[in-house]
């Protein structure tokens, strides 16, 4: 991957080597794609010629980061030789097309198998590439709704809480991807044959709900909202509310962690009444109440380096100050944004934010030449590929 002033300089991380050919898209896709590049993976994002609509600016987009892109016009006929030829040299592809469009591009797993067999082909959707679903179009609210996820997640008699869209495009959605691409790359060099990996997001996210499928078997879980012993049900598991109408989050569980909650918080540890339900709503308001005599950060305080399993609920623009995500550099700062660092972390062989946010198409001719493309003056001339 090109330095800053054009010379190549060699990724960092595990999956240095590795080369993906992204179809850029929205959500999953491209947090995925950001996965790989921040682990060494030579990602290229492919965008439209005609910009790609966003919300985000592009140097703002932190899933942007760690790789080049380049701008392809996929309706051309020398636009779909283009990607076909990088295709060709690639060890992965990535798309979030509704299920079809590829194909009908000319671009689908066939057309690149014909070029790469060992390409794996990774198809990133909400509902997956069949199915009655499979040709609609949805969002991550739909897809943790149908799975039981949405169900399982607020307070007792209330609206279901909405998990931001973590649940369902990045961990049901991104996280599969990832792996599900990694596995098949490492069957295909031993069988020297790619695949398509379906990663959709209804199979993520109802994959995710395994322990919770297992607990109601065994009798420790109910199909309610709110009653559960994670999901608020019970007053040691809990947010509470400070005197500055901050919030302290609470996760006493095990009883040896509970009985020090409790002596820090100034009350009663009896285990007898935690494991008296109906003693939950008394216990419940005494909890309260505690909280509320003081403020977030002196509760703070006086949990710091304790085992009662309790941390202060803090906002996005706080919690890189925080002292033990800023002793472990959790957070970073690429061109004056802060965003979380790359992660999980490798003892050899670090991942590392490769280069910020690209512009669309900023690389076309570079990373074109480089991955073999020879006649690219006439590509952008034509229109077929574009760089601003």
């Amino acid at each position: 991957m090109p330095d800053k002033d054009g010379t190549a300089t060699a990724a960092r991380g595990p999956l240095a080597g590795l080369r993906v050919v992204e179809l850029a898209g929205i959500g999953p896709g491209p947090f995925a794609a950001m996965l790989l590049a921040d682990m060494g993976a030579d990602v290229l994002r492919i965008e439209r010629t005609d910009g790609s609509p966003s919300d985000i600016p592009p140097e703002r987009d932190v899933t942007r980061r760690s790789r080049r892109s380049v701008a392809v016009d996929l309706r051309s006929p020398d636009g779909v030789r283009t990607l076909l030829h990088l295709a060709e040299r690639a060890d992965v592809l990535i798309e979030g097309f509704r299920p079809g469009v590829t194909e009908r591009l000319g671009v689908g797993p066939e057309d690149c198998w014909a070029r790469n067999p060992r390409l794996v082909y990774g198809r990133m959707t909400g509902w997956g590439q069949d199915g009655p679903l499979a040709p609609t179009a949805g969002h991550d609210i739909g897809y943790i709704a149908v799975t039981g996820a949405l169900h399982a997640m607020g307070r007792e008699g209330e609206a279901p809480a909405l998990p931001l869209n973590l649940v369902g495009d990045f961990g049901g959605g991104s996280l599969y991807l990832v792996i599900g691409v990694l596995a098949a790359v490492f069957e295909a060099a031993r069988s020297g044959h790619g695949q398509v990996v379906d990663a959709a997001i209804v199979d993520g996210a109802a994959s995710m709900t395994g322990l919770f499928h297992g607990m109601m078997a065994a009798g420790l879980w109910r199909d309610e909202r709110g009653v559960n012993m994670l999901d608020g049900g019970v007053p040691w598991y809990d947010t509470y509310e400070t005197a500055d109408g901050a919030w302290m989050a609470v996760g006493a569980m095990e009883p040896k962690f509970y009985a020090e909650f409790m002596t820090q918080l100034g009350l009663d540890p009896d285990e007898a009444r935690r494991l008296n339900r109906r003693a939950w709503p008394a216990l419940r308001e005494e909890i309260a109440a505690a909280f509320a005599r003081r403020t977030r950060d002196d509760w703070a305080k006086v949990f710091e380096g304790t085992n009662a399993c309790v941390a202060p609920v803090l906002g996005l623009t706080e919690a890189a100050a925080h002292p033990h995500l800023a002793a472990r550099g959790t957070f970073t700062e690429v061109n004056g944004v802060t965003q979380p660092a790359p992660a999980p972390r490798f003892s050899r062989t670090p991942s590392a934010v490769q280069s910020p946010p690209a512009r669309p198409g900023e690389h076309t001719r570079e990373a074109l030449r480089e991955w073999g493309v020879r006649d690219v003056d006439a590509l952008l001339e034509s229109g077929a590929v574009a760089q601003p």
